[in-house]
């Protein structure tokens, strides 16, 4: 009879919204397992110049946010300087590529478990808006450097990284000719070139201003959202199996 779907139509329409509806809450507002993030993100309130945007709500201490600004931090013993001076239009962005990567707490969708000496997680094709690869790109081409993957291969013989053996120092345009090769080959796919802008809701700014609020929360409950209409809880398959089965019975009484 008609009247005896009605219930599991509601329940199923429920089922529905609940499977599909409500972003993963485990995705947001999280940090990742790594060396220097703290536990849970909280407001911080002396964070260093470039990290500032993040003081309300930071997956990073005051003192990280200090180090993150130094040529060579005590944090990683990492120098950007490798190949000379490096012009301060490009440190920019690399300050601020530290800034997003030790202080966000909106990576969430884009973590992923690694097997690592200084970390259990890092994350992985985090899209990064169009505008921040490309400024990124256009204010390093004539800096200099010796690799294009940035994550693996140097030399640590004296405590930081040196250029390894073979290599030689040339312009970031010529190890990285393209904004994608410099955004997405520098950390091992950390990031993946976005085709959406800032402002959009659906890529990651590196950039903005905290007093119209971040960005970048939206942009991880948009991502979340999309990951949890693609995959059921555990348990609900079962559910929706056991349903199927017992509707012919239903109809038939």
């Amino acid at each position: 009879m008609p009247w005896k779907l009605t219930p599991l139509l509601l329940f199923l329409a429920w089922m529905a919204y609940q499977c599909s509806a409500q972003p993963r809450t485990d995705l947001l507002n999280v940090c990742m397992d790594a060396k220097h993030h703290k536990v849970k993100p909280g407001p911080e309130d002396k964070l260093h110049d470039q990290c500032i945007p993040w003081k309300k709500n930071a997956c990073c201490s005051a003192k990280v946010s200090q180090e993150l600004h130094r040529d060579t931090s005590s944090l990683y013993n990492f120098n950007w300087e490798h190949c000379g001076k490096m012009k301060p239009a490009c440190k920019r962005h690399f300050i601020q590529d530290n800034c997003l990567y030790e202080c966000s707490p909106n990576l969430g969708p884009w973590i992923q478990e690694v097997n690592q000496s200084w970390r259990k997680e890092r994350f992985l094709n985090v899209p990064l808006c169009k505008e921040d690869c490309q400024s990124w790109w256009e204010d390093c081409r004539t800096s200099y450097t010796c690799k294009a993957d940035w994550h693996k291969g140097w030399n640590w013989t004296s405590g930081s990284n040196k250029c390894p053996t073979g290599t030689t120092c040339g312009t970031f345009e010529f190890y990285f000719p393209t904004p994608a090769a410099l955004c997405e080959g520098l950390w091992s796919n950390s990031y993946k070139l976005s085709n959406y802008s800032r402002g959009s809701g659906r890529c990651i700014q590196m950039w903005f201003d905290p007093a119209q609020g971040n960005p970048n929360e939206e942009v991880a409950r948009f991502y979340a959202l999309a990951m949890s209409a693609g995959a059921m809880p555990q348990g609900i398959r079962p559910l929706l199996l056991c349903l199927a089965l017992i509707l012919p019975l239903w109809l038939h009484e």
